[in-house]
């Protein structure tokens, strides 16, 4: 088989399709279908505006936060706090064990260990002068 190597920034959509759907049936076959979901918290306010947010998912028995935002207007008053845990409960609803989230924000990670997380692993320098930490919560 003749094949050709190509590095871009501008895959089409329906290639990382392809790349996510065969992984999957791999890992599927290799340990189970991980019945990956979903899983967003939306907080918004009176006008309906979204001024804080979590998306992530659930799968194989955990949770995992891609991305956490609390928008300044509601820094600092407990919003992290409380989307963590209606995405805890929702994902001990789904049979979910655990949950995992990494950061390489310090406040942010004073956050997630008021909220019973702990550091299970770093990367220095990720970025320059910051250390990205992986954490971990038993649900």
């Amino acid at each position: 088989m003749d094949t050709k190597l190509i590095v871009t920034d501008k895959p089409e959509p329906n290639e990382l399709g392809v790349i996510g759907e065969s992984l999957a049936a791999f890992n599927d076959a290799d340990v189970g279908p991980s019945e990956r979901r979903t899983l967003a918290v939306l907080v918004r306010d009176e006008a309906g505006a979204l001024k804080a947010g979590i998306n992530g998912y659930t799968g194989w028995g955990w949770l995992f936060t891609q991305w956490l935002w609390v928008d300044e207007s509601l820094r600092g008053q407990g919003m992290a706090g409380r989307m963590l845990q209606a995405a805890e409960d929702e994902a001990r609803a789904r049979g979910c064990h655990s949950a995992w989230i990494d950061t390489f924000n310090p406040v942010a990670e004073k956050a997630y260990t008021r909220q019973g997380y702990t550091v299970f692993g770093e990367l220095p320098d990720f970025p320059i002068g910051r250390t990205r930490k992986f954490l971990k919560k038993k649900l």
